[in-house]
């Protein structure tokens, strides 16, 4: 994807097995066949994403941004037979060219397990020593020292970096990089962040999972099994939804399907665009 003179790279760490209880207990696959497509299931990614400035017009090395760290490599049994596979960031990274060591910058949307998993080894070590983390500070509270769901490895990662310049919790928008901005998005968790990048009059919303999949958007009622706070997350889906409809805005979720970013064109989804911003086809 380019975004005016940044390019953005996706990236999955592996699959998000997903059936319809994930989007409420009232959910039936019948109701959407595309999307529950197999066994009952919907297959989605692990979105993470890689973004760097095509030309910076100087010598200095440019900033190297990646958006969530995904699973890591493990398997995560969830109830209802959904499943969590990852393990491919690493190898997705060498194939666009990148080493660890040459993030600059990862930004955590919001600390489950499928967006942290490669920040630390089970040594607790960083894999990307040279990284600063931002994340939305609230997140502290409810995973490192409250009752969310974190590896040991990770939260001993998190508490040894703890007040050390590596870490950058962050509770308003906040510049990452040249064209690259955290923005609260609470709901899904206390601390959730969407990034814009922004560059040439273009801006690409990265959703984490406030939105899961573009799909519930048209049905009512469909949540995330993984909302803390249905409220809030279902008024933050619906103020990001309104965005992804301005002029030269498109956007993608960490677990779209195929991470095809797109836009909401007289309410509905659409995935493709010219480069005038209207509806292909």
């Amino acid at each position: 994807m380019r975004v005016g003179g940044l390019r953005v790279d996706a990236i999955s760490d592996g699959a998000f097995v997903a059936r319809p209880s994930y989007f409420g207990d009232h959910v039936s696959g019948t109701e959407r066949p595309d999307v529950f497509d197999r066994d009952g299931a919907a297959w989605l990614p692990i979105g993470c994403f890689l973004i760097r400035q095509e030309q910076t017009g100087t010598d200095a090395p440019a900033p190297v941004v990646l958006v969530d760290a995904g699973l890591g490599p493990a398997l995560d049994p969830m109830p209802d037979g959904m499943m969590l596979v990852g393990g491919q960031l690493l190898t997705g990274l060498h194939a666009a060219g990148v080493a660890p060591a040459e993030i600059t910058d990862v930004v955590i949307t919001h600390f489950h397990l499928d967006h942290v998993g490669w920040l630390f080894g089970r040594d607790a070590r960083p894999i990307f020593p040279n990284a600063r983390v931002w994340f939305g500070a609230a997140e502290w509270a409810h995973f490192v020292n409250g009752p969310g769901e974190m590896a040991p490895h990770i939260e001993a990662g998190f508490r040894a970096a703890e007040g050390t310049p590596a870490l950058r919790p962050v509770e308003t928008d906040v510049v990452v990089a040249p064209g690259v901005r955290a923005v609260p998005a609470p709901g899904h968790t206390p601390g959730h962040l969407a990034v814009v990048a922004e560059s040439g009059g273009e801006r690409l919303l990265l959703l984490g999972d406030s939105i899961t999949i573009p799909q519930q958007m048209a049905e009512d009622g469909w949540r995330s099994m993984g909302d803390v706070d249905a409220a809030i997350a279902e008024r933050t889906r619906q103020a990001l939804w309104a965005q992804l409809a301005e002029p030269g805005t498109t956007g993608v979720g960490a677990h779209f399907p195929e991470l095809r970013s797109g836009r909401v064109v007289a309410g509905e989804w659409s995935a493709e665009w010219s480069a005038d911003g209207s509806p292909v086809g």
